[in-house]
């Protein structure tokens, strides 16, 4: 069984080999432990969080102390070399520039430059799969409700939400339709997975009440993954932050891979194991996203026990468990070997079982 055949088989609940898992390294610990790792680990278990070009020159958008301008006109800040930053310029922050607003074409641009020729993608798509990967079209990180408060900065647009001005249904179609377009060009494709990314949550709430997510949000993430449904195709939906008021929501639109966050410590706890277990176990497939505040200060054994805790209670053999652990600088490499071998321990977990 391949890479590909397995990731889908675990997605739609179909009996996998194994479950599937990656580490992710941010610039600063790329540049320091991946030669290393990658000597003593496989290296298919590793992705790279690719805000540094070939010579080390952070890319638009994640360079310390410059403000840089992304294709929709926002304006952006950051303070640490590699991580993006914060949006800090709102080009519709006034309403009145929305009647002259031009956004952008996004099958033509990303955030930050031109998007790469679709005929080198589709290239590379078939190349994927010949070699038995799974292919992903992503529609980017912030596409709808975070698109909207860069737009025209959350104050505003909790404001907005709740005056309900007729400029915020049209706002928001000008968001969804750009992305209904991507959306369509990654079925043309004939991707594996439509892949969707927001941060919907705080440490321990929603960053709007489910009244208004219902009201504004969800007939949008309804129409853009029900058009990757109806196509036959996995909607995978990450999300930082808390989401238990809305997980049924999400499964509702479509999502049928969800990344949320999950700290297993009680004090600290985003989501929870337990909720996790009850609201997407055998429901949704979850690809959990271990909380990545704790790794620059837990110790090697917690990592262990939690990897074991989540694949022996989350996990079946049916499928619908996948493990992603992003390591941001500060993380130790004995911890990072840590989750590298609890993974490889585990991931075999449910073959051994008749």
């Amino acid at each position: 069984m391949n890479d590909r055949e397995n990731y889908l088989r675990t997605a739609q609940f179909r009996h996998p080999q194994w479950i599937p898992a990656s580490v992710v390294l941010y610039p600063e610990l790329e540049r320091k432990h991946s030669k290393q790792l990658e000597k003593k680990y496989p290296p298919e278990l590793f992705r790279y969080h690719h805000s540094f070009d070939c010579d080390e020159t952070p890319l638009p958008g994640y360079r310390k102390g410059v403000d840089v301008t992304d294709s929709w006109g926002c304006v952006w800040r950051n303070t640490l070399d590699g991580v993006m930053g914060q949006v800090v310029g709102h080009p519709l922050a006034d309403w009145s520039a929305l009647q002259s607003y031009e956004p952008p074409d996004l099958l033509q641009e990303l955030d930050f430059g031109l998007r790469e020729d679709w005929e080198r993608v589709q290239q590379r798509l078939a190349t994927n799969r010949q070699n038995g990967k799974v292919t992903i079209g992503g529609v980017g990180h912030g596409f709808l409700l975070m698109r909207l408060f860069y737009l025209r900065g959350y104050e505003n647009l909790m404001i907005d939400l709740i005056e309900e001005p007729p400029e915020l249904d049209e706002l928001i179609q000008i968001v969804v339709d750009r992305n209904m377009a991507l959306v369509r060009k990654w079925l043309e494709l004939s991707v594996d997975v439509v892949g969707f990314g927001e941060d919907l949550g705080s440490q321990n709430r929603l960053l709007l009440t489910p009244k208004y997510f219902r009201r504004y949000i969800k007939p949008c993430y309804r129409k853009l993954f029900g058009a990757v449904r109806e196509a036959g195709i996995d909607v995978y939906f990450h999300s930082d932050g808390y989401l238990l008021e809305i997980l049924d929501d999400l499964n509702d639109c479509g999502v049928t891979i969800l990344n949320p966050q999950v700290n297993l410590d009680p004090e600290l706890k985003v989501n929870g194991l337990e909720n996790i277990i009850e609201k997407c176990k055998g429901k949704v497939c979850v690809d959990l996203d271990f909380d990545r505040q704790i790794f620059p200060f837990c110790t090697p054994d917690k990592i262990h026990r939690d990897v074991r805790e989540v694949v022996t209670r989350l996990g079946s053999p049916e499928g619908g468990l996948m493990l992603h652990a992003a390591c941001l600088p500060g993380v130790p490499l004995e911890n990072i070997e840590a989750i590298c071998e609890a993974i490889l321990e585990y991931r075999f977990y449910y073959s051994h079982i008749d």
